[in-house]
């Protein structure tokens, strides 16, 4: 193995252990709070048939999460894989894995082989590659090994220019990756999500995207991991901190996002991630327009620890959305998502 695949390897490693440390925590919130959901004390429903089912890429989901790209170096992202993938399958849930990158360009599996579809045969499991790396190289040929090593439904390709630009070594150069994507679309119709990772789509963005043909946008809006942070973390005590410091607050903040992106791309299934706390938020992202919620340094924990820890985590957040149907006299996420608000929503 190179000296480069070694490095991208450490980097991997290092993002688990800061983010568990809480150095990529951005200042300010989601924007959740601004949606207040407006109580029914007549609900007229049977709290346990409230039906919590959704769907993603035409494959159904016994509950609207999704567990959202997460991994770390071979030490670690083979179990945390395994215990996600069956928590995905016990639960109905989909998930999307970390970038597959270094298991592509140096051949290893790092949890990210055939392995995890048969411990989630029957839900969505969802390849991802760096968008950017389709301006250096990378082609369709990349994306389909991607899909087929793990046996995947379909593909992301993440946006993440934050923080390329503040890592050291990072890709600097985007020209040209909004026409890759579009290649990468028209190879892979229906099937192809494109995500933010941590700074959220804009409306203007999300048109754009829409009209490349792409199957569905991953709002990942601030409010969770700043991924520059994370960056300026491993940087410490050199210039990408400082740099990488007066952007904590930078995005837009998730709940925005998923409200602009369903107006500029209506109709396009939005996938609502990014600072998503509990089983209300999500109630809140479905309110706004997300027909999946996703999740990922929220459960990180729970993935390090075991398949029944992931597991317990998405059981409270399926009862508190649950919770939120049966108080806002909600039979199902399609009800919810028309449910009465307080107060016109303002950002």
């Amino acid at each position: 193995m190179d000296e480069a695949a070694q490095a991208l390897i450490r980097r991997k490693d290092e993002h688990i252990d800061h983010v568990l440390a809480g150095r990529g925590r951005g200042a300010g919130g989601a924007g959740f709070e601004a949606v207040r959901f407006v109580h029914d004390a007549l609900p007229e429903l049977d709290l346990d048939a409230i039906d919590l089912t959704a769907s993603l890429l035409d494959r159904p989901l016994r509950l609207p999460f999704l567990i959202s790209s997460m991994t770390g170096g071979p030490s670690r992202a083979e179990a945390i894989n395994a215990h996600l993938a069956e928590a995905a399958e016990h639960l109905g849930i989909a998930l999307a894995v970390g970038s597959q990158r270094v298991a592509l360009e140096t051949d290893g599996g790092f949890g990210l082989t055939r392995d995890l579809r048969r411990r989630a045969p029957s839900v969505p499991l969802l390849a991802n590659l760096g968008a950017v790396q389709f301006t250096l190289g990378y082609g369709v040929e990349q994306a389909r090994r991607a899909v087929e090593e793990i046996g995947a439904d379909g593909l992301i390709l993440h946006l993440n220019p934050l923080q390329e630009a503040i890592q050291e070594g990072g890709d600097r150069d985007w020209r040209g990756v909004e026409a890759a994507i579009g290649r990468v679309a028209e190879a892979f119709p229906g099937r192809l999500i494109v995500k933010e990772t941590g700074a959220g789509l804009s409306g203007p963005v999300a048109a754009r995207l829409n009209a490349l043909g792409v199957a569905a946008l991953d709002v990942a809006g601030s409010g969770g991991t700043n991924w520059g942070l994370v960056e300026g973390a491993r940087a410490e005590g050199r210039r990408a901190e400082k740099v990488a410091a007066a952007f904590a607050g930078w995005g837009v903040p998730t709940a925005r996002a998923i409200h602009d992106v369903a107006r500029a791309a209506p109709g396009l299934p939005i996938i609502g991630s990014g600072g998503v706390r509990d089983g209300l938020d999500a109630a809140r992202a479905i309110r706004l327009g997300a027909s999946v919620v996703g999740q990922a340094a929220g459960v990180l924990e729970a993935a390090l620890d075991s398949t029944q820890a992931i597991v317990e985590h998405f059981e409270v957040m399926a009862d508190q959305l649950r919770l939120a149907c049966f108080c806002t006299g909600s039979a199902d996420l399609a009800a919810l998502a028309q449910a009465p608000l307080l107060d016109d929503i303002r950002f």
